[in-house]
């Protein structure tokens, strides 16, 4: 009965990592979560029976939508297949002189383009980050306050999750958990979940950047399945990890071990190598004091906006001498006054402003968007410039390069190792994932070697709370090291789960069908967005507000319906023969419950609605 057992898991799992969907499919839009099954009574497959689905896709004559995928011919191509990077310049040993030095210029000034790019690039996600923390207000540190909903677990995952959409920053959210444990605000036991929700937020960045390449099918199907493949990631590692924890406190009892049996000194900052470069640029536009939001979360608010308009002081100046001097900055102390300590005031161009948060924050969302978006279209536009030929090759083989048999497996766990030590030194994964997603969509990076350069940026971004934990005071050190712990053996655990057995990489087949979807239906990838990072973790959180009766008998079973239709998924394509024959094809549904296409003709009909009302 074992041996059966695991045999049966190892097909099931097999089948789900065989979900991909290959471009040519009848409708790629539902085709990866509706399967037809590989037995079928030929007049349902053929569309006799149910000729009207055969409107579908008309391009394939009679076929159904159940018809078989043809297989990849000689004359097709993979479109997840890194693309052939054409060279039409000529060698350098064909060019004279000047048209050497002529390509020399030309190939400098786009090294600088690309670095100019990509440091406006960097410089606008931290004011997007600035941004969302303006439009959220101190609602992301008033979020944590309620101890009472921070009890259910799928609230703190939900508010984990949201307060990292809204501040753009893992690295912020999980400081506040570690800030709000060493308070004794917080408990280790109810920061587990939130630090799950940190971890699944953060990816929303790769995703917005992804959408800047929608302008390319191939292009976005690649960018977007790798930002995808990130987000996935997580969300299965919280599916797997969330239950558990909630009933065998496996992450807690783990870091509580690891504590025990470490040493770790106290009063480590951390270092802000990226910042040191940004900074000279992005404080000239705005600066926040971050202070409040944590303060906001602690019940110490004492400041109402997030502007910071004090950034120093002056050393206290004895009096007596009726001379403020020339650069005095603040008010002459009064005479009979011994000594005043000066405030330097910031200098960024809202110093002073008379609008509010909302308002700068609002000015700064669009012009952040509009610059972060303007500098990644030119990066790529310069990528696609210079990566080509024997350059574009070079390039690609250093990063997917494999090490030789038998030792192949390894090249993997070095780039966890690349990703996890380049997310430290920048101390962002957002900067880290918001680069790499635009290296797959011009073909550079392949989806396989992107994915564990995802999961060390997870690895990688852990330090930071763990460094801001080490900063804690003395008597609150060992609390807030292990929230901190909790959230790297999270990560950790991801990257058993979900890498360490090639079969159980589901991650990547399961991108590769977002990306394939979304490169036909451009509008999915705003809908994956939304229900992912909004709607779905905001419908979770009303119900966990309503208690956790409601909770169970709502979310219950809807989580049950959706295992049941993989199951009858997995089934239908590998065992049909155990379903009923009602269950064989998902044809007696109707086709807006089993095509995204009568929803894509909505959309074009509600686009071009708009585009005659306009004109």
């Amino acid at each position: 009965m074992c041996a059966q057992w695991i045999f049966d898991l190892q097909l099931l799992l097999s089948c789900v990592s065989s979900l991909q969907v290959p471009p040519h499919y009848t409708d790629p839009g539902l085709a990866w979560v509706f399967p037809c099954p590989k037995s079928m009574p030929n007049s349902l497959a053929s569309g006799q029976a149910l000729p009207t689905l055969g409107l579908v896709d008309r391009s394939l004559g009679n076929a159904g939508p159940c018809s078989p995928a043809p297989a990849l011919g000689e004359g097709d191509t993979d479109p997840w297949a890194l693309p052939q990077l054409k060279d039409t310049d000529q060698s350098w040993k064909e060019l004279s002189s000047a048209s050497r030095v002529l390509r020399a210029a030309v190939g400098f000034l786009k090294a600088c383009g690309l670095l100019g790019n990509l440091y406006l690039f960097v410089c606008s996600l931290d004011i997007l980050s600035s941004a969302f923390q303006l439009l959220s207000g101190q609602v992301a540190g008033d979020i944590f306050k309620d101890n009472v909903v921070l009890s259910n677990p799928v609230a703190g995952l939900v508010i984990g999750v949201l307060v990292t959409v809204l501040v753009q920053s893992s690295s912020t959210s999980s400081s506040i958990v570690v800030s709000m444990v060493a308070a004794k605000l917080l408990t280790v036991q109810a920061s587990v979940p939130i630090i799950m929700g940190v971890n699944v937020g953060t990816s929303i960045t790769s995703t917005l950047v992804s959408m800047a390449q929608s302008g390319d099918r191939d292009a976005f199907r690649r960018a977007f399945g790798g930002s995808a493949v990130h987000g996935l990631f997580n969300w299965l590692t919280v599916l797997i990890l969330l239950p558990l924890e909630s009933a065998t406190a496996l992450l807690q009892e783990l870091s509580a071990l690891a504590l025990g049996t470490a040493s770790l000194p106290a009063g480590v900052h951390t270092p802000d190598i990226l910042k040191v470069l940004t900074q000279p640029l992005t404080h000239l536009i705005v600066q926040l004091d971050t202070d409040v939001i944590m303060h906001s979360a602690t019940g110490n608010t004492t400041n109402s906006s997030l502007i910071k308009q004090w950034c120093g002081t002056r050393g206290p100046t004895t009096s007596g001498s009726g001379d403020c001097g020339t650069d005095a900055l603040g008010p002459c102390p009064e005479p009979s006054s011994s000594a005043t300590v000066e405030q330097l005031p910031c200098r960024h161009l809202f110093v002073g402003t008379t609008l509010t948060d909302l308002a700068v924050g609002l000015v700064l969302l669009a012009a952040s968007l509009l610059v972060l978006c303007t500098c990644l279209v030119l990066i790529v536009k310069l990528l696609n410039s210079v990566l080509r030929g024997r350059v574009a090759q070079a390039v690609r083989t250093v990063i997917n390069a494999e090490f030789p048999f038998p030792f192949g497996w390894l090249s993997g766990y070095l780039a966890i190792l690349v990703g996890a030590g380049l997310t430290f030194l920048l101390q962002s994964s957002s900067v880290f994932t918001a680069a790499i997603v635009p290296l797959m969509g011009v073909g550079v990076i392949s989806l396989e070697r992107a994915y564990p350069l995802f999961l060390g940026s997870n690895i990688g971004t852990t330090t930071t709370a763990l460094l801001a934990a080490l900063a804690s005071p003395a008597d609150r050190l060992l609390s807030a090291i292990q929230v901190a712990l909790i959230h790297f053996f999270f990560n950790l655990a991801g990257i058993l789960l979900w890498y360490v057995v090639p079969i159980l990489r589901l991650p990547i087949p399961l991108a590769k069908g977002f990306g394939d979807l979304t490169a036909r239906y451009r509008w999915a990838a705003i809908a994956y967005l939304l229900l992912s990072f909004l709607l779905l973790p905001l419908a979770a959180f009303g119900l966990s507000l309503a208690g956790g009766t409601v909770l169970a008998a709502v979310g219950g079973p809807l989580v049950g319906l959706v295992l049941l239709v993989i199951l009858t998924n997995v089934l239908q394509r590998h065992r049909p023969a155990w379903l009923p024959s009602c269950l064989r094809s998902w044809a007696w549904l109707p086709l807006w419950l089993h095509s995204l296409e009568p929803w894509d003709r909505l959309n074009h009909q509600a686009a071009s609605g708009r585009s005659i009302e306009t004109s």
